[in-house]
């Protein structure tokens, strides 16, 4: 069986999209006539939008052999999903999600060079570090990782039948740097009023402000009041942070707030400006463009995309300046404290406290991914005990 159908009496025809191909140029090839690809369009909406087949997807044709025209087309968007093109008779269209299977996985390691590289050179998705990002992002500055720090994860990944195809939901995380050890467990009460990361004692892991705007980036340039202007040749204070990354990376804003300024200034470039509350505000320069809906007024959440990176006012390179003011003062905000988010109900520590403790036995067993040790093994002509 494969997508519903008994394939052992069906021909197939395995193909990719090519560049500049589109459905109908597919299905002219396979006999269909203008009117029939006509029903077929409009039997999608609200199904598929035909303008987003993808250049190099996967889609088959299925016939009963020695047919001329064919039964079925089968279109794949991603591992999760298929879109079944019926060729005869009504021209169904019908979106299939296809059965996804979890299992609880766990991976332990410690950086060499980068927290990707740490994890995508296991063998695993670097889509484990955007999540384990994802759960730290309040405590741990991710652009300040040092060699030798070391980390932990209890996490679901994803299987579509018997082939792993992705990474679920992080359950827990734990991280050392230096001296300092961070614990983030995912928690849900019953009732779903609370949800999301705590650390050991049941405080939210989320904080008033995240710690970077943008992810994959690294600091280019530093809050500096004594800094030399790369393009105006002379010393200027620089009030802000600079997150280098490629364009068209996401910015985000840090916090919930309301837009005060979406506009363009000759040194500023394309900017955007947050009032969070009667303390704080942020600022974030030399976008590309506005994110969709993005304008004074516009109220925004943590973690919303505001823009994307770009290099524009007076900008050497793809780039945000990240500002941060606090009583209408400019200030660095990478020395900000901020105090810590109210714990968990007394109500719900003792059900946080048995799940806590399952995942912290997870956490403390966890070992670096079997696959890549064997590989590694393989590689030096090591035994295996």
């Amino acid at each position: 069986m494969k997508y519903g159908f008994a394939i052992d009496t069906l021909q197939l025809q395995e193909n990719t999209i090519q560049s500049g191909q589109f459905l109908a140029d597919i299905l002219l090839g396979q006999q269909l006539d203008y009117p029939s690809i006509e029903k077929l369009v409009a039997n999608m909406e609200d199904v598929f939008d035909v303008r987003h087949l993808r250049v190099g997807k996967p889609y088959t044709i299925l016939s009963k052999p020695g047919a001329e025209q064919p039964l079925y087309m089968v279109y794949e968007p991603n591992d999760y999903e298929y879109v079944v093109f019926e060729l005869s008779g009504d021209y169904k269209v019908e979106r299939k999600e296809r059965v996804v299977e979890t299992q609880q996985g766990s991976v332990a390691g410690k950086l060499e060079s980068s927290l990707w590289n740490a994890i995508v050179g296991q063998g695993l998705s670097y889509e484990l570090a955007a999540k384990m990002e994802g759960a730290l992002q309040w405590s741990i500055d991710f652009h300040h990782l040092q060699k030798n720090d070391e980390f932990k994860l209890v996490f679901d990944r994803e299987f579509i039948d018997g082939e792993e195809v992705g990474i679920g939901a992080v359950h827990a995380a734990y991280y050392k740097t230096g001296e300092n050890e961070y614990h983030a467990i995912y928690y849900k009460s019953e009732d779903g009023a609370h949800e999301g990361y705590y650390d050991l004692e049941g405080r939210p892991m989320k904080r008033g402000f995240l710690k970077s705007p943008v992810k994959y980036s690294r600091i280019s340039s530093y809050y500096n009041l004594n800094r030399f202007h790369p393009i105006l040749k002379r010393r200027r204070p620089h009030y802000g942070t600079d997150y280098a990354a490629p364009y068209g990376t996401p910015i985000y804003a840090v916090g919930d707030g309301v837009v005060t300024r979406a506009s363009y200034t000759k040194g500023n470039g394309n900017f955007v400006k947050i009032k969070h509350d009667k303390t704080y505000e942020t600022q974030y320069l030399h976008m590309q463009k506005f994110a969709k809906g993005i304008s004074v007024g516009t109220h925004v959440k943590q973690g919303q995309v505001i823009g994307y990176v770009g290099s524009t006012g007076l900008a050497t390179g793809p780039h945000v300046c990240f500002r941060f003011w606090k009583d209408g003062k400019q200030v660095n905000h990478l020395n900000m404290k901020f105090p810590p988010a109210k714990p968990l109900p007394d109500s719900e520590l003792s059900q946080f406290g048995l799940q806590r403790d399952r995942y912290m036995e997870l956490l403390i067993n966890a070992k670096p991914n079997k696959v890549a040790s064997e590989e590694t093994d393989e590689a030096t002509g090591a035994d295996n005990p």
